[in-house]
């Protein structure tokens, strides 16, 4: 009977320390959220950032303890397509705001 070698490095070492390191993170990225929303520390656009900063490292760590999308070989074409959404996302949100920018401006210009 023949057995299939697997390089166990591909697979994503999964341990319940993981799930929790994780959660922990994301509890703690979700109340900083709130935080910087409610609290008033931050005001206009420094606020923007401040939750688009929280937001995509909240991304990151769910990608990471939770989907376990890493760097390893067998994972890489998870990683190139995580990346390809990315891309595509922040064109569409890009590009979306330019164009309502460009509208405003236009309409205020009459």
């Amino acid at each position: 009977m023949a057995h299939a070698h697997t390089n166990s490095n591909d697979l994503p070492h999964v341990t319940v320390r993981g799930y929790l390191i994780g959660f922990v993170l994301a509890v703690v990225l979700t109340v900083a959220s709130f935080w910087a929303a409610t609290s008033g520390a931050f005001r206009g656009e420094s606020a923007i950032v401040a939750l688009a900063v929280l937001a995509a490292v909240q991304v990151i760590v769910h990608v990471v303890f939770f989907l376990h999308v890493n760097a390893s070989k067998g994972q890489r074409w998870h990683a190139m397509s995580f990346a390809y959404t990315i891309l595509m996302s922040l064109i569409l949100i890009v590009g979306t705001v330019w164009v309502m920018h460009n509208v405003h401006m236009l309409m205020m210009a009459r």
